[in-house]
């Protein structure tokens, strides 16, 4: 695995409704890595959206997300139950 990048930046979102979205964690560089393995290693789905995670970044956390961010994470909260509902694909039977 590389080094990673200086500019990564991951932010770790809870939601439990119907409360808004909190930030749980936010990192950049390794710690940001750190946060995106632990998240893979786990499997929570993750979502690769550069504006809104510099956006969640600047909030303190353990808030909830602001009301003028609801309009993205409708489509972040819609691609989350999209996967946690998909069943894993099966492998192809000879």
């Amino acid at each position: 695995m590389s080094a990673p990048d200086k500019t990564t930046l991951a932010v770790a979102l809870t939601y439990e409704a119907p409360n808004a979205p909190r930030v749980v964690a936010v990192g950049r560089g390794e710690l940001g890595q750190r946060i995106i393995d632990t998240a893979r290693q786990h499997g929570v789905p993750l979502e690769t959206n550069a504006p809104l995670a510099q956006a969640l970044s600047t909030i303190e956390l353990e808030t909830e997300i602001p009301e003028a961010l609801y309009g993205a994470m409708a489509t972040i909260l819609a691609f989350i139950l999209r996967a946690s509902t998909t069943p894993p694909a099966q492998p192809l039977r000879p």
